[in-house]
């Protein structure tokens, strides 16, 4: 039971086209941190409500996960996709437009368009390029990994642009949503809805009652817990350290080069294989051996012990992604799945940092913090080899 794909005049439209679509995917939210400072000060905000800032998107995630892929079958994913897009554009330019409530509606906005882009791009993937999984998810996720530490780099030095301010540079990257939006447009003169043959549509799946389904998406909620976790923290654990700020920063920046290439590879190497338990497991215990390596104060060990875990974040978020479309049999059966991983993913992804910060402030012990990562990496480790079986959904 398959479903037949539709043969486009030009596949290379399609690819460059889910390409810059993922470059869209990050930017409207890295780029907020670095501008904080001067948001806060311009509409005197509290030092809560500029954080909430930088959590709300992780929140948008996590509940409109669970209707992006309804909105895929109501529309179709490329049209879906699309107007992904345009929320994204509309969140952008609301955002700049006044005051404080301008900012968090428009906020919001741009988190419920990366969403839908988000889930639904797997799916699509899945039925456009469907032996090609493995190198249009490393693309994909290479994409917004690459600008999502560019819009970091950029924001401040396009806000010191004269006339730019804060508002400027967020409304910078206007130029790559219209650019994904104009090279999306063709997708949706080509894409039909696909001919689907056999009785796979006649058997309806409910995710939530599947073992399986609720392993990958822990799974995918562990990697997102691990990652926001650290590059929330690590910067405070360092300078406590007596690291400098600056030298915290260009730890953590070369932690996420370091993980592009993991994020490149990690996707082509999974689906050389009938199964991806061996990668997975590798991953976990590359995470351990890390973490471990951060308990030492020797600068070599913990710089070695930085890079296995920056190589582990690229990789574990592709292998999640990849996993969604491996582990599943029809495209409907992938939206879905990619929803319920994303939301509990973006969850955990929203509430990992907030108690261990927490903790922290009770317990003032940088241990206790390596402690619950090597933890969520045990937990990351048992579940790879669980979702990591040849089996689907």
């Amino acid at each position: 039971m398959t479903i037949s794909e539709q043969k486009s005049p030009s596949n290379t439209l399609l690819i460059l086209g889910i390409i810059i679509i993922s470059f869209n995917l990050r930017p409207s939210i890295t780029a907020v941190g670095p501008l904080l400072p001067l948001i806060r000060e311009d509409l005197d905000l509290s030092n809560a409500w500029a954080g909430f800032l930088t959590t709300l998107p992780l929140l948008t995630f996590a509940t409109f996960s669970l209707f992006s892929s309804a909105i895929g079958r109501k529309l179709g994913n490329a049209r879906a996709i699309l107007l992904g897009m345009v929320i994204i554009g509309l969140g952008t330019l609301i955002r700049v437009m006044g005051g404080t409530f301008f900012l968090f509606f428009g906020t919001a906005l741009t988190g419920i368009g990366i969403v839908i882009g988000n889930v639904l791009l797997i799916p699509f993937i899945k039925v456009k390029l469907p032996h090609k999984i493995g190198l249009m998810t490393s693309m994909y996720t290479t994409g917004m990994t690459l600008m999502a530490a560019v819009a970091s780099g950029v924001s401040i030095p396009l806000a010191k642009i004269p006339a730019f301010g804060w508002r400027g540079s967020l409304l910078f990257w206007m130029l790559l949503i219209l650019m994904g939006i104009l090279f999306w447009l063709p997708q949706i003169k080509k894409h039909k809805i696909p001919v689907l043959t056999g009785a796979e549509t006649d058997i309806p799946v409910n995710i939530w009652k599947s073992r399986l389904a609720w392993q990958v998406s822990i799974f995918m909620g562990v990697q997102s817990l691990i990652f926001f976790s650290l590059i929330t923290w690590l910067p405070d654990m360092l300078m406590d350290r007596n690291f400098t700020a600056s030298q915290s920063g260009y730890i953590l920046s070369g932690i996420q080069i370091v993980g592009l290439g993991g994020s490149f590879l990690a996707p082509l190497i999974a689906v050389k294989f009938k199964d991806q338990v061996v990668l997975g497991a590798l991953l976990g215990i590359g995470y351990l051996l890390g973490f471990t390596a951060l308990f030492f104060e020797s600068k070599i060990i913990l710089y070695s012990g930085l890079t296995v875990i920056g190589l582990c974040l690229g990789s574990s978020i592709s292998l999640a992604y990849t996993l969604i479309g491996l582990r599943t049999y029809s495209d409907k059966t992938t939206a879905s799945l990619s929803g319920m991983a994303q939301s509990i993913g973006y969850f955990l992804a929203a509430i990992g940092p907030l108690i261990i910060g927490i903790l922290i402030d009770i317990f003032a012990d940088w241990r206790l913090f390596l402690g619950l990562m090597m933890a969520a990496s045990a937990v990351f480790l048992f579940l790879a080899t669980r979702v990591g079986r040849a089996v689907r959904i």
